[in-house]
Formats: C-alpha cells, sequence, structure tokens
C-alpha cells in the first residue's frame, strides 16, 4: 500500500483537465508577485511548470522561487501590488496532460476524488469528497450516511483500483 509521504499531493481536478496545485495567499512586495500555499509535499514540484492556471486564464510564470514554506512568483499579467492581493484565494492550477504519470502505487489526491470506498466486509462508506495533508498523514474526507475522515495509512488503506473507481479500507462502517 501507499505511505502518505509517496502520494502526490495534487487538489481536484475539474470537468476542465485543470490539477489543482496550490493557492495563492496575498500579495509578496511591490511588483505584482504572488505568495503561493503549494499543496505538495515538495514546494518546489509547482516551480517546473512554465505555465499555471489562475481564475481560468492560462498565465506564463515569469519568474518563482520557494520562499519559507511557499512559493512567491511574478505572473505574466500580474504587475501591482492591488492585481496581485486581487488573486488572493485563487486556486493555482497546472494541465493534468503536464503532469508527470504517478510511479506504480503513488496516486495524484485528484485521481481519488470520486471513487467509492468500501470497507473490508463489503459496506459503501461513502465516495471520496477530498483529500488534505496535516503533517504526520494525509486524510481522505468520504462523504456518504455521513462524512468520515479516514487516515490515509497501510493499516486502513488496504487497496485502491483506479480502474473501478474504487478504494477498500479497514474501517467499521459504525465507527
Amino acid at each position: 500500500m501507499v505511505a502518505p509521504e509517496q502520494m502526490n499531493s495534487a487538489g481536484s481536478a475539474g470537468q476542465d483537465g485543470l490539477v489543482e496545485m496550490g493557492v495563492v495567499r496575498g500579495a509578496y512586495g511591490l511588483k505584482g508577485w504572488i505568495k503561493v500555499i503549494p499543496w505538495s509535499a515538495d514546494p518546489q514540484a509547482l516551480l517546473g511548470y512554465g505555465t499555471w492556471w489562475l481564475a481560468g486564464l492560462e498565465r506564463r510564470v515569469l519568474d518563482a522561487r520557494v520562499h519559507g514554506s511557499h512559493l512567491i512568483a511574478q505572473i505574466e499579467g500580474l504587475a501591482s501590488p492591488e492585481a496581485a492581493r486581487d488573486m488572493k484565494g485563487t486556486a493555482v492550477c497546472v494541465a493534468r496532460r503536464d503532469l508527470p504519470e504517478p510511479e506504480d502505487g503513488s496516486f495524484y489526491f485528484s485521481d481519488l476524488v470520486g471513487l467509492e470506498v468500501f470497507n473490508e466486509q463489503g459496506s459503501l462508506l461513502g465516495v471520496v469528497r477530498g483529500l488534505s495533508s496535516h503533517g504526520a498523514q494525509d486524510v481522505m474526507e468520504v462523504a456518504g450516511d455521513r462524512v468520515r475522515l479516514l487516515p490515509w495509512v497501510d493499516a486502513v488503506v488496504k487497496r485502491v483500483d483506479l480502474a473501478a473507481r474504487r478504494i477498500e479500507v479497514e474501517w467499521g462502517a459504525d465507527w
């Protein structure tokens, strides 16, 4: 099974083929740079893409670098602190076709959203609504008769079958 640190953190994939890779947290400096919180455990992963999608528009990345736990970036079309501030809360996306295929046994979060989650007794617990990283481990949000937060650890996640759109877990239906 996949250990959390082996997972590729990419947010949800939309109908438009974009994968959310982070979010703009605000402006940086006086020349229109933005501050980005990346979803990946490796903040440098987002630096490898020459174009990002922001607010539905493809924009060229003029310069970007790691700055502490986040990134700062100069984006084509953003030339003032006001323009950068207006982007706060905007998803930073990359086209899914531009992402490398994950290694065997690894998954992009976006590939898991929408999969049905069954326990080992065959009970449907719900559908993956989202995944998030919380330092020690990743957490899978499963929406069914109620919302469950399941840790993404070997002891819980037993099998992922992307083709069947199914995840099998060791988790009681009444937990």
